[in-house]
């Protein structure tokens, strides 16, 4: 049974001066799914009608201040930041004593802007629910979204209890309940490869080497590259938790600086390079910007070619220009790699559309994210050319010889069967 012979423990966290009956209503859920509630209070202005099991003062003094100096601090914005901090010390602190199974947060905009800081000190496999205002909301940057957060819209809920908000809060509980209960912790037997791509139909390089490196005695986790994808591959990257990476699909970059919402964050593709993680990187997709099918096509890419995947993503390719622009944005990442980085540029296509015949086929502009690629790379990684498409055998037996050469020098752990 292991931890799971006691009562699973749910930090229940919000602002109890103003949702009192909400997070007392959560608190009765919690129970009654057998798990235990622990109560954590983030109001500023005033105490709940209940007795916490962490009050403000508490949340304060993680934050190293008094509540009243949180209060004299400018604003709400200001105050609800000193609360963050001192929320995250403490669940962070909690979880070091083992006494964090999961965590709920109840807020609107401000109370969802702290769940997010949060559920950031919390690793992955723990459960973190937010019942929030704001939910699935553009609102939300990116790189602040933990890789397996789970949300529901506060649906009808902002001032006291009715049918519609009971219903939304029981099922939040019952979620992080059953989170809590049946969560598998990923298992740390075999290094893990984190490895970029796009579905098959656009790229087909994980088909082969998937498998080829789970014969190696390593353990793959595929990332979509669709912006959260990307996201969720940067947050394990910052906190190291990759033996090596197959950064093949990097169209996020694109993506982020062309100003689309289908967007990881300004941080994507520095994670690894920061960590000290060795890289393969690749230009997959990345003549593309993805947006939103069901919007407009914004003036700027009109008339370029477009691919519209479903209803819900498209994607134009990009001019000689931009993909220039793009080129010298990845060598400026790639920079600051403190690890072996090997970039390898396949000449004749980086994704499926771009082949002859294909609608997204332009040979003259590839050859000049090519040129500049070339001119640009900084001095501390290496360049591998192959004269062959990003889709084919050619080019997935590179990166693996690639790798295969890194763990006979020791720079990867060696894999376990």
């Amino acid at each position: 049974m292991g931890a799971m012979a006691r009562l699973p423990r749910i930090l229940v966290i919000g602002t109890g001066d103003t949702k009192s009956e909400e997070l007392q209503f959560m608190a009765e859920i919690i129970g009654q799914a057998d798990a235990l509630p622990v109560m954590i209070d983030v109001s500023v202005l005033g105490d709940p009608s209940y007795p916490p099991d962490y009050s403000r003062h508490d949340i304060a003094a993680a934050a190293e201040t008094t509540v009243q100096a949180i209060m004299d601090s400018g604003d709400e914005n200001s105050a609800m930041a000193l609360m963050a901090k001192g929320a995250s010390r403490l669940v962070a602190s909690l979880y070091e004593k083992g006494e964090v199974d999961g965590m709920i947060v109840l807020g609107g905009s401000m109370g969802t802007d702290l769940a997010l800081e949060v559920a950031s000190v919390l690793p992955l496999g723990v459960p973190k629910f937010i019942i929030s205002t704001i939910a699935y909301s553009h609102l939300l940057p990116p790189e602040r979204i933990a890789p397996d957060l789970m949300m529901i819209l506060w649906a009808g809920g902002l001032y006291g209890l009715n049918p519609i908000c009971r219903t939304v809060l029981s099922q939040a509980c019952g979620a992080v309940v059953g989170a809590a209960k049946s969560s598998v912790r990923p298992d740390q037997g075999r290094p893990l490869i984190g490895m970029t791509s796009l579905g098959s139909s656009c790229l087909k390089y994980m088909k082969y080497l998937k498998p080829e490196l789970e014969r190696r005695g390593y353990d793959v986790a595929v990332f979509h590259s669709t912006g959260m994808g990307g996201r969720a591959f940067e947050a394990i990257a910052a906190q190291k938790g990759f033996a090596a990476v197959f950064d093949l699909c990097i169209q996020e970059v694109t993506n982020h600086h062309h100003g689309t919402v289908v967007t990881s964050g300004p941080d994507r593709l520095e994670n690894a390079a920061r960590a000290g993680i060795p890289q393969i990187v690749a230009p997959g997709a990345i003549d593309m910007v993805d947006l939103p099918a069901w919007q407009p096509l914004p003036e700027r890419f009109a008339g370029r070619p477009y691919h519209a995947h479903n209803r819900l993503l498209g994607s134009i390719t990009i001019p000689s220009e931009g993909r220039r622009e793009v080129a010298r944005v990845v060598a400026g990442k790639l920079s600051t790699a403190t690890a072996p980085v090997v970039l390898i540029l396949p000449s004749r296509g980086i994704q499926e559309w771009d082949q002859e015949g294909e609608p997204l086929h332009e040979p003259s502009a590839l050859d000049a994210f090519l040129d500049e690629m070339r001119a640009v790379a900084p001095e501390t990684i290496q360049l591998e050319e192959v004269d062959t498409h990003i889709n084919s055998s050619e080019f997935s037996a590179k990166a693996l010889e690639i790798f295969d050469r890194w763990v006979a020098e020791g720079v990867v752990p060696r894999g376990r069967a």
